[in-house]
């Protein structure tokens, strides 16, 4: 994971304009390239830092995580992935790091919220030891209507750190939250 850059736009833009990756997203599908440049670039005053996920062998941008401090301590994430990334474990190592990132930085908690039908999302927070706290009913107005949330969360002595194997769950790696 790394800093995003306008050149990994046109990468981006193939799964930001993906129906299928963007349907539990917050907003609909990119209509341009120019789009995914605006969403992805960090503007000043953004509330929430962005880190591009990055395949190692092709050094392609594949996906992007975010996280945003919503009090002191307490860091809400998001990630989503290109469907052709999917099946390969990239989300669960990439949300793995920005967890051990974010604790180490001093979060005390890291949460996420998600659409109740993203089962591949539910189940990678589920694999990374998430506990479901709630579920925010018509929490959400997006591009595939009202929408439910549910709230997962993680406590910093829950987390078993950057060195740990733990594995509590089967990882989807195409989950977007």
């Amino acid at each position: 994971m790394r800093a995003p850059t306008a050149s990994d736009a046109p990468a981006l833009y193939e799964a930001y304009r993906d129906p299928r990756v963007m349907r539990f997203w917050s907003s609909a599908p990119h209509g341009s390239v120019a789009e995914t440049v605006d969403y992805v670039t960090p503007h000043a005053g953004d509330e929430w830092r962005q880190w591009v996920i990055v395949e190692a062998r092709t050094s392609r941008a594949i996906g992007t995580l975010a996280a945003g401090e919503r009090r002191r301590g307490v860091m809400e994430i998001g990630y989503l992935l290109a469907a052709n990334a999917s099946g390969q474990g990239y989300a669960r190592e990439a949300v793995r790091a920005l967890i051990d990132l974010l604790f180490a930085q001093g979060a005390r908690r890291v949460f996420a919220d998600t659409d109740p039908d993203n089962a591949r999302s539910i189940a990678l927070l589920v694999g990374l030891g998430f506990q479901r706290e709630g579920l925010l009913r018509a929490e959400w107005e997006t591009h595939i209507g009202v929408r439910d949330s549910v709230i997962w969360g993680l406590l910093r002595d829950e987390w078993p750190g950057p060195n740990s194997n733990r594995t509590t769950g089967v990882m989807p790696a195409d989950a977007s939250a």
